[in-house]
């Protein structure tokens, strides 16, 4: 038991396990409708594009989540807004504003002067996480949880068929731009966890797993927040007996899940798919 309980001894890995636990399941509650709106590459939009808003908040002295904040909704803001204004497709879209918040914010870390460091921004920091950080995590993890359990049956309806539910006088333009800050506020909960490169694997993966296991919407967020939870603690305790990366060893955790289900899910799996089609 002593690799259990060692690293339980230690009050920053305990803040680390709780913080990424609070975290991965927020984020795979998020990743339910993600995954049945098709947003994967939206949220990695959103994820990369509050990097300037971190430089930018350090600079005048603001919490990093306003900032982040503040461009995640810009950057999809500018989205919606050359998609309407031009002829080019979203994914195009996505892929311009994305590359450049992120470009952005990389030219600000190198000129404005400050403690940031780069890879703290890029692939999270957990491990010396802040009370202060800790508070803005919590509030932020609440915000999202609570908006989300609020609209439910309106954003389930929204993600599965944004016709209908106009139809029958659900504001689907509301809802939209709610998700889409519940997407930024979201993003910036992640950062300080798994860094913006890869927040975008706990806001798409948790559900896709989820989604090749169950039919029933239920049981799709029950299963995408347990292992989006136990990925990351399970990741945290890999990557302090490895010495390895945090954010690394979460998003691999949740990738042996996925391809486990990928193979062996019951229903939609690799392998039950084979066995079911043979003679």
């Amino acid at each position: 038991m002593t690799w259990l309980l060692e690293p339980l001894s230690h009050a920053f890995m305990v803040k680390a396990l709780l913080v990424s636990a609070l975290v991965g399941g927020v984020c795979g509650l998020l990743s339910c409708y993600m995954t049945l709106k098709g947003w994967a590459l939206m949220g990695d939009a959103v994820s990369h594009a509050v990097m300037p808003g971190v430089v930018v908040a350090y600079a005048l002295g603001l919490p990093f989540s306003l900032g982040a904040f503040v461009f995640g909704v810009g950057s999809v803001a500018a989205i919606g807004f050359v998609k309407q204004k031009s002829r080019i497709k979203e994914d195009t879209v996505i892929g311009l504003v994305f590359t450049g918040f992120f470009a952005l914010g990389l030219v600000l870390v190198s000129k404005v002067r400050s403690n940031i460091d780069l890879t703290h921004i890029l692939f999270g920091n957990v491990l010396g996480i802040s009370s202060s950080d800790i508070q803005q995590t919590l509030l932020i993890s609440a915000l999202v949880v609570g908006l989300l359990l609020v609209f439910r049956r309106d954003l389930l309806l929204f993600c599965f068929d944004p016709t209908h539910a106009r139809s029958i006088g659900i504001n689907t333009g509301l809802l939209h731009y709610m998700l889409l800050s519940v997407l930024s506020l979201t993003a910036v909960a992640g950062l300080q966890t798994v860094g913006v490169i890869l927040v975008v694997a706990m806001l798409v993966t948790p559900g896709a797993t989820a989604y090749l296991l169950t039919d029933r919407f239920d049981r799709m967020t029950l299963l995408a927040v347990a292992s989006s939870v136990l990925s990351s603690l399970v990741g945290v305790y890999v990557s302090y007996w490895s010495d390895s990366s945090t954010a690394g060893c979460i998003v691999l955790v949740q990738t042996a899940l996925f391809v486990a289900a990928f193979l062996l899910a019951p229903r939609y799996g690799i392998l039950s798919s084979q066995r079911s089609q043979a003679p």
